[in-house]
């Protein structure tokens, strides 16, 4: 232990770093940050390390290792990610080394591991928004489908949405960010974008306001177009509600054999996320980027109408097959009166 350090245990500097973390980020990443960090305060009371000072290369490696047994290589990189932070941080109060967050290593991810290939394909989404047409029309679920597919908005900030946000007479809604009262969007203030739904989409949801929307504010007075009894519908609802839609027993028989009756992702008390083929509201973003660019809208629209950036669309949500981006280049030579006879 260098005598340049001070000491700190594991558990005061998770929380020093926490506090120092939580006004800085989006609420999801504060949660996911803090979730990693109990993982790495679980390792350091199983080898029994007291002090921050005392880690080092080899010991970051055992706790690389023992977290790899437990996730996926992928998983594993983002948890490692938010590890080097918390090593920034503590290296900045004096109780690692600078630059020691350099000296972890996360394993090689192999290629085409990245979670976008876990994806809503257009026909299941077109199948499931039918049924909603025919059976939930209007319903709270027809609008929460409809949306995640329709805008390639992130969960948070459909769940940030007011009813005074909407704009009929353009049939769009404005999405602003609102930490004040718990509505952030992800990249703050510049997330803020107008976004077209649609004459359709548009109608839906103004029958859902005015039929079926829970009549409820919440605690800060504001009436959230997602709403329940008590307030603003819960992001666990929202992913229950995606979870559920995506089973393949709401449409046809269920492919993995499960009865009903029996299943634990069915039912009032159920888990819907067992279903193992069951979709996140991520899968609806990824499935719905991954749909615009096939349809040809130019990605610079799609990257300001789903707020992300050019570089992280390609690398995490472009899940086309290359004859697919093929094909949409062809539409633009078509559209562009290209003659290949021209070139002879």
């Amino acid at each position: 232990m260098s005598d340049e350090l001070i000491p700190l245990t594991p558990s005061e500097g998770v929380e020093r770093f926490l506090a120092h973390r939580k006004p800085s980020v989006a609420k999801s990443t504060y949660h996911n940050n803090k979730t990693v960090l109990e993982h790495f305060l679980a390792w350091c009371r199983e080898d029994e390390v007291e002090n921050l000072n005392d880690l080092n290369g080899r010991l970051m490696a055992d706790f690389v290792t023992w977290r790899r047994e437990q996730v996926e290589p992928i998983t594993l990189q983002k948890n490692l990610s938010a590890v080097r932070e918390a090593l920034g941080y503590w290296a900045d109060i004096d109780a690692v080394q600078q630059g020691f967050r350099e000296r972890v290593h996360a394993p090689e991810v192999p290629d085409g591991s990245e979670a976008r290939d876990i994806k809503v394909a257009p026909e299941q989404a077109r199948e499931v928004i039918a049924y909603l047409d025919r059976f939930q029309y209007a319903s709270r679920e027809h609008v929460i489908i409809g949306m995640l597919w329709r805008t390639c908005m992130r969960l948070g900030a459909l769940r940030s949405i007011d009813v005074d946000d909407l704009r009929p007479e353009k049939h769009a809604v404005y999405l602003r960010h609102r930490p004040q009262s718990e509505t952030p969007l992800k990249n703050g203030s510049k997330s803020e974008r107008w976004v077209w739904l649609g004459p359709n989409l548009s109608q839906i949801i103004e029958d859902y306001v005015e039929h079926h929307r829970e009549d409820s504010e919440d605690e800060y007075g504001r009436k959230p177009l997602l709403s329940s009894r008590f307030g603003r519908l819960s992001e666990t609802a929202i992913r229950n509600c995606c979870y559920r839609m995506t089973q393949p027993c709401v449409l046809e028989d269920c492919p993995h054999g499960r009865e009903p009756r029996t299943c634990e992702a069915v039912g009032e008390q159920s888990l819907p996320s067992k279903c193992p083929s069951s979709k996140s509201p991520h899968a609806f973003r990824r499935g719905a980027i991954t749909d615009h660019l096939n349809r040809g809208v130019p990605p610079e629209v799609v990257s300001e109408r789903a707020d992300v950036g050019l570089d992280v669309l390609y690398k995490h949500y472009d899940a086309r097959r290359p004859d697919q981006k093929m094909d949409v280049r062809v539409e633009e030579f078509l559209k562009s009166k290209f003659d290949d006879k021209s070139e002879q």
